[in-house]
């Protein structure tokens, strides 16, 4: 039904467009996407699938086949639109078979292969997808990459390379392998800006959650994606984890687990929204741990589930903060203005879908199901779904977007947590980082052109 209200009011009120302003009532474009139009459509295809909404679905592949358009004079953030746009398409191709969705994706990651054109091989994060000119964001450290952009490209440019036959998109995701494995980590931590001509990081700050996260998500599920068979990915995924308890990881006085900031050898103790998908990677990735490591991460994954429930817990509208930091005698609360929104994000239901799926506490259901009450009370309007300025505020202040990401990730990780198991099995698909499921390749999956046919 959540499904439901969300997307017809975005038919109704933006279609074609990229979101919905629910509030408003008319569209809402992100410069993330450029010109490129229908990230809402092409995001929740695979979700609409999933829901058997068929009517549904059929109208937004139709939309794909008349009006989905990649020759567009724009800059694209390469990272948003890979993981939404290729990701979605490429998800909808393997769950429905709509052969439409193979050739757009393909057609789109071609667009993206000018991104690599660095001295590296390091890709920018915009590119204008007409003239192949790269760029970085002018705020990044010294015309640095950001770390969970470059790192976030590897599931769907293997996947590509499957369904093309093209062997160039893996190339240039391994050949990122490569660059990152040549130089020395700060303590064995990855930091969140890498020079794409130099080859060199940027200044040293560690994140695992904004600029950071998807990246260490990325090679734990890369491994499982090539059926266990990436030995570099598992390694780098295990090795980095034992940095991040080393020097990230810590317990606060009342007893919660946080992942705390990096940066440059001090610590800060915030903890961002987007970290809270940790828990559910911790768990999801504990069966590879290391000798007789699997309990303990579980029990960090529970930890992490436990400390982002708190962060929900402690709002007046039992939403969770975009930050929330552990010092001067506050636990789990944003202690600045910018920080107390909530933008319809998933990745704490996200880890509650996991934590549910591995170890079947009841727990993770009641607290997703703590999430549902509060997004209908305090996020559902007239027109659709939208964010909250402060979710400490008893009155709701909206910020009039509904995010792409709503319904690609938040309402289908909420349904996944309350459907069975054998729906989008674990040891068959492995979901990419805007929630697409894309299927394990076992290794006898065959050729690619055998695949093609």
């Amino acid at each position: 039904q959540m499904m439901k209200h969300a997307w017809d009011n975005y038919k109704r009120y933006a279609w074609g467009l990229n979101e919905l302003k629910p509030i408003s009532k008319q569209g809402h474009s992100s410069n993330l996407f450029g010109n490129i139009q229908g990230a809402t459509i092409v995001d929740a295809l695979d979700t609409l699938y999933i829901m058997e909404m068929k009517e549904e679905f059929k109208e937004a592949k139709e939309w794909v086949e008349k009006n989905l358009d990649f020759n567009v004079n724009a800059e694209i953030s390469v990272f948003e639109v890979n993981i939404r746009f290729v990701g979605g398409l490429l998800s909808a191709y393997y769950l429905s078979g709509e052969e439409v969705f193979r050739k757009k994706a393909v057609e789109l990651g071609e667009k993206l292969l000018p991104a690599f054109n660095t001295p590296t091989g390091i890709p920018w994060a915009l590119l204008n997808i007409k003239s192949g000119i790269g760029r970085n964001w002018p705020w990044a450290s010294g015309g640095s990459s950001i770390l969970a952009e470059f790192g976030t490209l590897h599931l769907e440019f293997v996947h590509l390379s499957h369904l093309s036959g093209n062997p160039v998109f893996a190339e240039k995701v391994m050949n990122i392998r490569k660059v990152l494995n040549r130089l020395d980590k700060p303590e064995g931590l990855y930091p969140n800006y890498l020079n794409p001509s130099s080859g060199q990081w940027g200044q040293h700050h560690v994140s695992i959650g904004g600029l950071g996260d998807s990246f260490y998500e990325y090679l734990l599920k890369a491994w499982l994606m090539s059926d266990r068979t990436d030995e570099e990915g598992k390694k780098m995924y295990y090795d980095a984890v034992q940095a991040m308890e080393t020097h990230l990881i810590r317990k606060s006085s009342g007893g919660l687990t946080y992942i705390a900031e990096w940066k440059g050898g001090l610590l800060e103790h915030k903890m961002g929204h987007l970290t809270c998908f940790a828990g559910g990677m911790f768990a999801l990735g504990a069966d590879g741990a290391p000798k007789d490591k699997t309990g303990h991460h579980i029990e960090l994954g529970a930890e992490m589930a436990r400390t982002c429930h708190e962060s929900y817990d402690r709002t007046s509208m039992k939403l969770g903060p975009e930050a929330f930091r552990f010092d001067g005698g506050v636990e789990a609360i944003a202690t600045r203005q910018n920080e107390k929104y909530y933008i319809l994000r998933p990745e704490v239901i996200e880890t509650y879908m996991y934590m549910w799926r591995l170890t079947h506490d009841p727990k993770y259901r009641q607290w997703g199901w703590e999430a549902v009450e509060a997004l209908e009370k305090h996020c559902r309007v007239d027109g659709g779904y939208s964010g909250i300025r402060d979710v400490y505020n008893n009155h709701e202040s909206h910020d009039d977007v509904q995010q792409s990401f709503f319904l690609s990730e938040t309402l289908k990780y909420l349904y996944l947590l309350f459907s069975e198991d054998d729906l989008l099995p674990f040891e068959h698909w492995v979901f990419n980082t805007e929630a697409h499921p894309l299927p394990v390749l076992h290794k006898d999956d065959g050729n690619t052109e055998e695949n093609q046919k």
